[in-house]
């Protein structure tokens, strides 16, 4: 037999102010896609979707302005991918030692460097990658301008490492101790185990 206990009237008034709060960010995100939808439609409608979109050139205060928007488009995958090549190795190695290797004091400080970059806010990569990156990349490889897709690449790489590092040590976590001892027992060596057994288990 289900009874319901009945909520008192602080309860009520608290699940009604959050579920307030909740619709009012719905709304807020529809209204602020309506608006670009409703702001944009028009200005695209003019300069015509296929040259919006696959256009090479913007140049937006020019006599006879263009709004290409291709190589942003072309820039952000090149970039996400270049990014991806990077940090997913890199993680998934660092998870491997935190979770198989390394010891637990160590393990944990490292684990407390993971989660405060995690808590950064992008904004602030982006600062350093402009004070510290670019300049680099400038002087490393002789270029008159480091800020380029190679920069970003780089700075987007560490702003994904600590999210790579979590779910990849989450998951090798989460495989059963038994997988590895029945491995060992059939004369595996440790290293073996984790790279043939734990990882592709995970």
């Amino acid at each position: 037999m289900n009874v319901k206990k009945a909520k008192n009237p602080a309860e009520k008034a608290m699940s009604l102010i959050f579920f307030i709060c909740g619709m009012l960010s719905v709304a807020f995100v529809l209204f602020i896609t309506l608006f670009l939808v409703v702001s944009g439609v028009p200005a695209i409608g003019k300069i015509g979707i296929f040259k919006f979109l696959f256009g090479t050139v913007w140049a937006s205060t020019a006599s006879d302005p263009k709004f290409g928007i291709l190589p942003f488009i072309l820039t952000s995958v090149y970039g996400t991918f270049g990014a991806v090549l990077i940090a997913v190795p890199v993680g998934l190695l660092c998870a491997i030692y935190l979770s198989k290797f390394a010891g637990s004091r160590l393990a944990e400080l490292i684990r407390s460097a993971v989660e405060l970059l995690a808590g950064i806010p992008s904004v602030v990569y982006g600062l350093v990658g402009m004070i510290l990156i670019v300049p680099a990349v400038r002087t490393v490889f002789h270029l008159p301008d480091g800020a380029n897709l190679f920069s970003a690449i780089i700075v987007l790489s560490v702003m994904v490492l600590p999210n790579v590092i979590s779910v990849s040590e989450t998951s090798l976590l989460a495989v059963p101790h038994e997988y590895e001892e029945a491995s060992l027992a059939l004369g595996a060596t440790y290293t073996e185990t984790v790279f043939k057994v734990s990882v592709p288990a995970a």
